[in-house]
């Protein structure tokens, strides 16, 4: 093999590196990119969540909302934060409402009752707020401390 040969061989093979090192640098620049979008897009879920929690919690203790629909909207929002959450003394209640009204019927489900299926669901769920009234409205005021501290409060 000549020298001209060689040479041309050994310009070629650094321009191919040269190239495939561009290649992964423009590769590595998009990876950093998608993954600061995904981080800004969870920091907006996150402060969304928050900020739903903290009405939500709010209106359970101005007794604007019912306290069965409250602690699942309390219950999915912090699940969606993180589901460790409800594993919390504090937020345990909001897990027990759900885990004793789930199987009501609602929405269309709910119309489609007759008015004795209903009446005899409402009386069932009633009973389950009025027993753990005090304990989701505690759970509400523990949510509001928690958002209050945040982002410290998560773990």
């Amino acid at each position: 093999m000549s020298t001209t040969t060689a040479l041309v061989l050994a310009g070629l093979g650094l321009a191919i590196i040269a190239g495939l090192a561009a290649y992964a640098y423009t590769l590595r620049q998009e990876v950093r990119r998608r993954q600061a979008f995904r981080e800004e897009e969870e920091r907006r879920a996150h402060d969304n969540c928050l900020e739903n929690l903290e009405l939500v919690a709010s209106a359970l203790l101005q007794e604007q909302v019912d306290i069965t629909e409250g602690g699942w909207r309390c219950k999915v929002l912090l699940e969606i934060l993180d589901p460790r959450l409800l594993e919390r003394e504090a937020f345990r209640p909001f897990g027990e409402v759900h885990e004793r009204t789930r199987h009501l019927h609602t929405h269309a489900a709910r119309k489609a009752l007759t008015p004795k299926e209903r009446f005899k669901e409402d009386r069932e769920r009633l009973t389950v707020e009025e027993e753990l009234r005090e304990a989701v409205l505690g759970a509400a005021g523990a949510v509001l401390e928690f958002r209050r501290n945040w982002p410290g409060s998560l773990h």
